[in-house]
């Protein structure tokens, strides 16, 4: 499926929040707050935006999810990658701490997404702040 920018920012969201082959609640409003207040899925009309996760959600199940991430990464110059791989970041971390299979996933995508390791690690140091526990 060949993807512009838009897609496949989209579809390395979908698949961070469905890496483990199921989607949470916590993951579902993780991947709609990543993108509906981003451009261009905040002008997106709402038939637009169910086509494209119907067709991200076929290539998911064809795919897999780290075959999606990436196909999606070669449609990324290098600071959409590094902003795809935040919002990865973020949305994992949304539902609770890291799992390890989580950090496997993430630290797959930092190397296809060519994201340097320094960055990494101050994304997920940012993301367990921004995501931390209040008591």
């Amino acid at each position: 499926m060949p993807m512009d920018s838009s897609k496949a920012f989209a579809a390395i969201a979908l698949a961070a929040v469905s890496w483990d082959g199921t989607l949470t609640q916590a993951g579902s409003r993780s991947l709609r707050h990543a993108l509906d207040y981003r451009q261009p899925f905040a002008t997106y009309p709402a038939g637009k935006m169910v086509s494209l996760m119907d067709e991200l959600l076929q290539a998911l199940r064809q795919q897999g999810a780290q075959r999606l991430m990436v196909t999606a990464s070669e449609a990324l110059n290098p600071q959409q990658r590094r902003t795809a791989y935040a919002m990865a970041a973020e949305i994992m971390r949304s539902d609770g701490p890291y799992q390890d299979d989580e950090l496997n996933i993430l630290s797959n995508l930092a190397e296809v997404l060519m994201v340097d390791a320094r960055l990494t690690n101050e994304i997920q140091s940012t993301m367990n702040l921004l995501h931390g526990e209040l008591g």
